[in-house]
């Protein structure tokens, strides 16, 4: 598999790497997740993503790897850990990578990300703005002096706000999540711009949309689309033709688009099974969208480049979408069917 340079890190990291939320019991648990893994390794994928907030995927992922001998970038993260959670708290902070460590059975983990630093009505991490503050740097800045991760990194999901944090410099990663992917395109106009100009490294999360692109017939769905602007709603029509005209699969479609973008570095693909896995990396194998496809598919994109300002962040199309909660996202990539 293709590998990129993650920005100043200097890692190289394969495109597609693990996204934790299914390495858990949400899932198949520690024997399935095992399997994936270990195809994963197979099959060139060198990277996995987990958080605290992503229910017991740690403790899974950390016993699915333990015999793992391939050289495995492992990113957690701060946040919700311990509970109630005080991200003012430098000690309960240090305590939270403590037990990652000890979840995930390592000594240290290559990348440690403040989860949701772009939301303080759920996360308060800063005590300043203008300069950056809070207790949070000081003990990114310890853990790293003592070779206990060996960079820092921002997972967010805004622009505006992350794009704010991604200009002062001071963290060597950013995952980005919900504002990146074949129809939503906000965060290539600030976010990614102000991450390559810091040579940060790229993470590119929710490429699939939390799974309504992979779901075409939810997607055209008028019952799903009464909360929805009208321009939103003929976008999602014009993009089901799409599928329909080129008989490209929404998955292959999404991972097509994305890897296309040189400045994204690696794309967690959250697989609940071996077959999820390898459709997602043979779609990658195709290289980019033909021109003709992805002239069109930003043409659609095209007709709501932005958000509307009352428009969810997180759209669960379908109504039986039992999804995980805002916090619990992270850079989940759900795989949903092929379209047909």
């Amino acid at each position: 598999m293709e590998t990129r340079k993650l920005g100043r890190t200097g890692l190289e990291i394969s495109l597609l790497s693990i996204g934790g939320l299914y390495t858990s019991s949400l899932a198949g648990g520690v024997s399935e997740t095992k399997r994936i893994m270990h195809k994963a390794v197979d099959l060139g994928v060198n990277a996995v993503d987990t958080a605290p907030a992503y229910a017991d995927s740690e403790q899974t992922l950390g016993n699915a790897i333990a015999d793992l001998t391939a050289p495995l970038i492992v990113t957690t993260k701060l946040g919700g850990r311990p509970t109630p959670f005080n991200p003012q708290d430098a000690a309960g902070l240090k305590a939270s990578v403590e037990e990652s460590l000890r979840l995930l059975g390592r000594q240290h983990v290559d990348i440690l990300m403040i989860h949701e630093p772009d939301r303080p009505q759920q996360y308060p991490w800063w005590t300043s703005y203008d300069p950056l503050e809070g207790p949070v740097l000081e003990v990114l800045d310890a853990l790293k002096q003592a070779g206990t991760i060996r960079f820092t990194g921002l997972a967010g999901t805004t622009v505006n706000e992350m794009t704010y944090l991604v200009r002062q410099n001071q963290f060597d990663v950013v995952l980005t999540a919900f504002n990146y992917n074949a129809l939503f395109r906000e965060a290539e106009s600030t976010v990614i711009p102000a991450a390559t100009a810091n040579d940060m490294g790229i993470v590119l999360g929710s490429v699939m949309g939390q799974g309504f692109l992979t779901r075409p017939a939810s997607v055209s769905d008028p019952s799903n689309q009464v909360w929805l602007s009208e321009a939103r709603r003929e976008q999602f029509q014009q993009y089901v033709r799409l599928l329909d005209e080129s008989g490209i699969s929404a998955v292959e479609l999404c991972l097509r688009f994305a890897i296309a973008e040189p400045r994204i570095h690696t794309i967690p693909i959250g697989c609940k099974t071996i077959d999820q896995l390898e459709t997602c990396v043979a779609a990658i194998e195709k290289g980019p969208l033909p021109t003709d496809v992805r002239a069109r598919l930003d043409e659609i994109a095209a007709i709501l480049p932005y958000r509307p300002y009352e428009e969810p962040m997180i759209l669960p199309l379908g109504k039986n979408y039992h999804g995980p909660g805002i916090a619990n996202m992270g850079a989940a990539v759900q795989v949903g069917k092929l379209a047909k």
